[in-house]
Parts: structure tokens; sequence; C-alpha cells
């Protein structure tokens, strides 16, 4: 999914600077071998590299793990302790995929409950090589890794087991979080009959769903990075630290390269700035002629051990873009910017939320036909390969927590809040670098008005800020403008709205007034700008009734055209986005109100489009035509002669 190199980012009068060719590294003492399972217990996603306890530091396990670093200060925010860089393969590291069919059991034995008994569920996910317990992990979505070296360096035609506990039981102190009731009644249940109560519209899947990665480092290697940039007129800022695990006596040594491999700045030492005169801007898709330009940032490590030398390589991909807000605008590289985009669901058919290269190259192309230049990762973090995409395709993200379903008093705790907290530490550290990021969200239409959302929201959200201080951070709501809590301590207000749908069933004719009061309402109170962050209808597709009913093809078409008439009228003070729910059909619980899951996408389960999808990618392009600062390419992609060509 490599982009077509473009033109080089260095004073074209000035050389290049000499980058020495990467030598071939000395064999260290010793490959750590590290694992990286990219697990989903209502989604986990483990790495194998150091064992991390539950507070992301480094923790000393069977497998023996790395020394810790201690707290340290980026810029304005607090950096974490203990890399989680994507594994790539370099000069110096070797990476293998573990995919393929693993072999599952369920527990048929006689103490099979026993777990429940003990209450299992409240312990995180533990991992297993060869017999010995390495690591665990409590929370889904993101990675964890732990160093098995001793576990795997026996021979080279031994063999390894890997084995993972995994499970997708939700408590009021898990994200997102959930119940289990006992069903005591004996006359309709079995003894010990229970079921998982939920409080959110998606299907709680369990299991590997993402990568397992087995990869290698030297004894002393590149742990971390840690990029910020910015922009000087025409020169761009990249302000970088790296963090260094195994010793303390090391050089480094970086390079920034552009798309055509030419190097336009070089530093030194574990932090610097470095200056791109000339600059390739990443600008959003449909923003800019040439959007979502990258560099990428070469470290090399060389370090002096008592068994001989050992080097390090590793390359990040750098997009230079800033990102600010007023009370009216949402700016990028000081332009405005407006999200036209969508929300998204990690589901297919047959793998369900499993990881699969050619449905998400089909997602990119479907979002690129429509003209959406955004989407929400609601309501969990993606998988980094999604990321990754968006970084190359110039898609704008608002990569949110796995904080939805906050519903009960219980979830507001300090056990909950301190869970909440670690999370938003790992999704930052995984996320950091990508420029495709513009905005943490930290919840998800929680019960905002409870009297303890207040502090829960305060505290979280200055806890993302602090961890990253270079985005907003918002969640989404629900609640009444007057009743929300929480709305004080965001950036940008993102509401949510099902007008015509949830109420007023088939009166279409109320929307405008409705939405465009509720418009009014935020922005009298909180002097922000204001994101339309879900709306939509269910739409059964080949259903079509005129006059519209709800269900039918038309009655969704209709409710859209309603909502961009207040659209069009209020970004032009202080909406900054749209985002359709959903772009595409998913699987929820089984319910009287669910016909097969969630009928909300403008395309199917199977990704083929409904009559809104058409009405989408004409409003999408019309306005990519009105706010992009080079139209050209807008205006060549819209007018190509198949609706699906790109």
């Amino acid at each position: 999914m490599a982009r077509a190199a473009s033109g080089g980012a260095r004073d074209p009068a000035a050389p290049a600077p000499p980058r020495p060719a990467p030598p071939r590294p000395a064999p260290p003492a010793r490959l750590g071998a590290r694992l990286l399972a990219g697990l989903r217990a209502a989604g986990c996603e483990p790495r194998a590299g150091a064992t991390r306890g539950r507070d992301g530091s480094m923790s000393r396990g069977p497998a023996g793990a790395w020394v810790a670093l201690g707290p340290l200060l980026w810029t304005c925010g607090l950096a974490l302790e203990g890399g989680m860089l994507y594994p790539r393969e370099s000069p110096s590291r070797e990476r293998k995929d573990l995919d393929g069919l693993w072999s599952f059991r369920a527990d048929f034995s006689d103490g099979r409950r026993q777990g429940f008994e003990q209450q299992w569920y409240r312990a995180p996910l533990r991992e297993w090589v060869n017999g010995v317990h390495v690591a665990e992990h409590e929370g889904g979505h993101l990675p964890f890794e732990a160093d098995i070296s001793k576990l795997v360096q026996s021979g080279p035609l031994s063999s390894c087991r890997i084995t993972l506990a995994i499970n997708n039981t939700l408590t009021p102190h898990t994200l997102p979080p959930g119940t289990i009731v006992y069903k005591t009644d004996a006359s309709k249940y079995p003894k010990g009959y229970f079921v998982q109560n939920t409080y959110f519209d998606f299907f709680n899947y369990a299991g590997l769903h993402r990568p397992v990665l087995l990869y290698t480092t030297p004894t002393t290697y590149i742990d971390d990075i840690t990029v910020t940039t910015g922009v000087d007129q025409d020169t761009g800022l990249v302000d970088y630290q790296i963090f260094v695990q195994g010793s303390e006596h090391f050089q480094l040594e970086v390079y920034l390269l552009d798309e055509e491999g030419k190097v336009v700045a070089q530093g030194t030492g574990s932090q610097g700035r470095l200056q791109v005169p000339n600059v390739h801007l990443w600008w959003p898709y449909l923003m800019h002629e040439h959007p979502a330009y990258l560099y990428s940032l070469e470290v090399r490590l060389t370090a002096q051990m008592a068994a001989g030398p050992v080097s390090d390589f590793y390359t990040l991909p750098v997009g230079i873009r800033t990102v600010a807000v007023t009370e009216r605008q949402f700016l990028i590289n000081g332009k405005p910017f407006y999200f036209h985009g969508v929300n998204k669901h990690e589901d297919a058919d047959i793998r369900g939320k499993g990881f699969d290269w050619p449905l998400l190259v089909k997602d990119f192309n479907l979002l690129r036909w429509l003209g959406a230049n955004a989407f929400r990762t609601s309501h969990y973090p993606y998988a980094e390969e999604v990321m990754q995409l968006c970084d190359r395709y110039g898609i704008v993200v608002i990569d949110e927590s796995p904080g939805v379903g906050i519903m009960l008093v219980q979830s507001y705790s300090n056990v909950s809040l301190q869970h909440h907290l670690e999370v938003m530490g790992e999704l930052v550290r995984r996320d950091k670098n990508h420029p495709s990021v513009v905005m943490w969200s930290v919840a998800n239409e929680p019960t905002s008005f409870l009297k303890p959302a207040a502090y829960y929201f305060k505290t979280l959200i200055a806890h993302t800020k602090a961890l990253d201080p270079s985005r907003p951070v918002t969640f989404v709501t629900n609640s009444n403008y007057e009743a929300d809590l929480g709305a004080p301590y965001v950036d940008v207000i993102c509401v949510n709205s099902y007008y015509s749908w949830y109420h007023d069933y088939g009166h279409m004719e109320v929307i405008q007034l409705q939405l465009a009061t509720e418009f009014e309402n935020w922005y009298r109170t909180y002097q922000k700008p204001i994101i339309q962050s879900e709306y939509g209808a269910e739409t059964i597709a080949g259903f079509h009734q005129d006059p519209p009913l709800m269900f039918s093809e038309e009655y969704q078409k209709g409710l859209l055209e309603q909502y961009h008439l207040v659209l069009d009228q209020k970004r032009k003070e202080y909406v900054v986005g749209e985002l359709i729910w959903n772009f595409a059909d998913f699987m929820t619980d089984q319910s009287p109100q669910r016909a097969v899951g969630n009928r909300k996408g403008i395309f199917t389960r199977q990704r083929q489009p409904k009559a809104a999808a058409f009405l989408l990618r004409e409003r999408y392009w019309k306005l990519a035509n009105e706010t992009g600062h080079h139209r050209s390419a807008a205006k060549s992609q819209c007018l190509e002669n198949s609706p699906f060509a790109l």
C-alpha cells in the first residue's frame, strides 16, 4: 500500500547531507525475542517484548524483562514508561507473523464453572510460553508484549508453545463496562444460568482478532520514539525524543528522509529538533493536491557492550502538520478543516471483528469514492494497520477509547477511573506519532449528567492532555446541554442525535427545528466548535416506500437531507463536522429492535451501497470542492465515469 513518491522537502539549492549506509550489525551477545499478540478479549492485543504490568511499567517476570525507564517529561506532556513501537523489519530486527489456525479448545471438565465461582473474569488476560507464565493484561484493543528470550533459545529445531487465556466478560469496571446477571428462577432457567448484559449496540466479540507477532531486538535497543511537529513559515519542525533500553552508554544518529529517500535533516542524541526547509506538509485527503505526505525518521543506535558492539535501527513514518482549535474552527496547518466522514466498526461477515487486509483495502477505497476525509474509531481503538493506512491516505481520525456504555454509577468509581486512565495512557502511547490522529475521544455517550461524571471526566481529560498536549480532547455526548457535567472540559463538542428515529417516529418535518435548536443551545452555552458526531436512520437494503416509511431507503435518504439543510447553515458559523452513523451495517446482540444487526449503514455489511451512499457522495464531493484549497484533485475524481472509480 505504498504511496507514489513525490517531490523532496529539502532546499533544491542545498546539497543533501551525507547519510552513511547502515552497516550490517555485529552479532550481539543475544537477540531478545519479543512476543506481540493481537489478542482481544473484548479486544485484547498483546505484543512480545517486556512483561508489562497493569500500570504500564516494565516488570521483571519469569522471562526476564528489562529495567524500566522512569517517568520522563516530553515538552509539557508526561511520557509513559516503556515503549510500544510497531514491530518492523530492519538490519537489526526480525519479525515473524504467527497468524494462522491456532488450536482453540473449550473446557468441558467437571470444574469448568470454577473460574466463574472464583470470579476469574476480574483477573487480567494471561499468557504462557512453554508453560511459563510471562505476561498478563487487562483491557482490550491495545497491545502488550512480553520478553520471551530465555524461553525460545534452546535450539533451532525446538518447538515453542504459546498459550493465551482470553475472556470477553465485562464488569462495571471494565472498558467497555457490563454486568453478569444470574437467572435464579428455577422454573425458567437451569441451575447456574447467567447472561452477560452490555450497554452498547455492537456485538461483543472475543478471541484473537489481530496479528500475533514474534520479533527480535538487540540486547540494547530503541524502545520508544516520540515525535511532535510544527511549522515556522515554510520550515517544518520535528521535535524527537528517543528512549533506549539495555545500556546507558550509546550513540544515536537521526536522519529525516523525504519520499524520494533524500536526507532533508539530521541530528544526534536522544532528543532534538530537526528543521526541514521547504517542507511538504501532511494534508488531509481532498484538502491539498498532494495529501498525506510522509517523511521517514531513521534512527540508528550504536552501543559498546562487553560482548562486542551492538547496533539497532528503526524507521518511523512522520507527517509534519499542526492542529489547533478556536471558538468556531478546527484548524489543520492553520487552515479551517471540516470533517465530512463516517463512523465505522471493525465488523464484517464471516470474520466478525477479525483483521482482514482485503476488507480494509475495500473500506478505504469506498471512503475515497465517497469523498470522506475522516472517521471516528467508534467505539474502541482500531488495529494499528488501520491507523497506518489513514496516515498514507490522508484520512483524519478521531481516536476513541473503549469507553462506551459507561452507564452505571459503579462505572464512575475510583477503580473504573484508574483503569480508564491506564487505557488512555496505552492509547496515546500507541498512536501518538500518527499524523492522521487529530483528536482523542475518551468516551461515547456516557451518562455524563450523573454527579460523579464531573470529577471523572475532568480528571480523565486533564490526564489525556498531560500525556499529549499537542491534540485536542473530547468525548461524544447524547446528554442535554444543560445537564452534561463533562462538556466544560472538552475542546470540541461532539453531539449524537437521532431526530425522527428514536422519537417523533416518521415525522421528518421536525428535524430542522430540533437540530438547529440543539446546535444553538450548545454553542451559546460553551462557545466551542461542534461536530455532529452521529446521525442516521436504519434501512434495510431493497426496501422502498413512497411516501417514505421507516426502514426504507427513501426514509434514510430523506432524513439525511433534513439534517444537511441545517448543517449547511451552521457550518458557516461554528459546526466543524458531520459523521454519518454508520459506514456499514454491523452485528449487534439479538433483540426485537435489531433485524440481524444494526442497519444504519450507508453500505450493507457486504459493502454494497444503499441509496444514501450516493446522496452522501454527492454531498461530500461538493463540500470538498467548496472547502478544498486545491480543487483539481477533487474535480478530477468526481468526474470519473464509473461511480466506484478511484
